[in-house]
């Protein structure tokens, strides 16, 4: 993501010190922001419920982590419209005309881990992350069908 992020941006002019309202910062300091680590969520999740997978969402997480942390027979439907994309990600994806699949097969767009948990599981999942300051979101659901993931409006 980053060779497309410095291309779009053009970086070497020194749109890196540009302030963006938006961002509430200057470019540089949102693309610089440091990478969220996850063990002491994943490990205090283990301990508060049955999590039956964690898919690290990088680049591309959407479309091939998921997929290989389905059982057999399942999709996993995330609703776009839940999840919390920062501007930064609305920033790129307007400055560079990037089509909204290409965006989320290269970025995150703000989720860094997704969990499978079984509806009974949810709460307490959820409660253990709020008491670690996280702030989590349901994403969507697994429901039958081809492995595959469906990232879209629809419900």
């Amino acid at each position: 993501g980053f060779s497309l992020v410095r291309r779009i941006f053009d970086v070497e002019s020194g749109s890196l010190e540009r302030y963006e309202p938006e961002l509430g910062r200057t470019l540089g300091e949102a693309l610089l922001e440091p990478t969220r680590t996850y063990v002491k969520p994943a490990l205090s999740m283990l301990h508060a419920a049955r999590v039956s997978a964690i898919s690290h969402i990088t680049g591309g997480g959407f479309y091939e982590n998921i997929p290989r942390a389905l059982a057999p027979g399942f999709t996993a439907r995330i609703e776009k419209a839940k999840i919390q994309t920062p501007p930064l990600f609305d920033l790129i994806a307007r400055t560079g005309n990037i089509p909204e699949r290409d965006m989320v097969n290269t970025f995150n767009m703000g989720v860094g881990l997704c969990l499978i948990v079984a509806p009974e599981d949810e709460a307490a999942v959820t409660d253990a992350l709020v008491a670690l300051g996280e702030k989590p979101f349901r994403v969507g659901e697994c429901v039958e069908g081809s492995g595959k993931v469906v990232y879209s409006d629809e419900r």
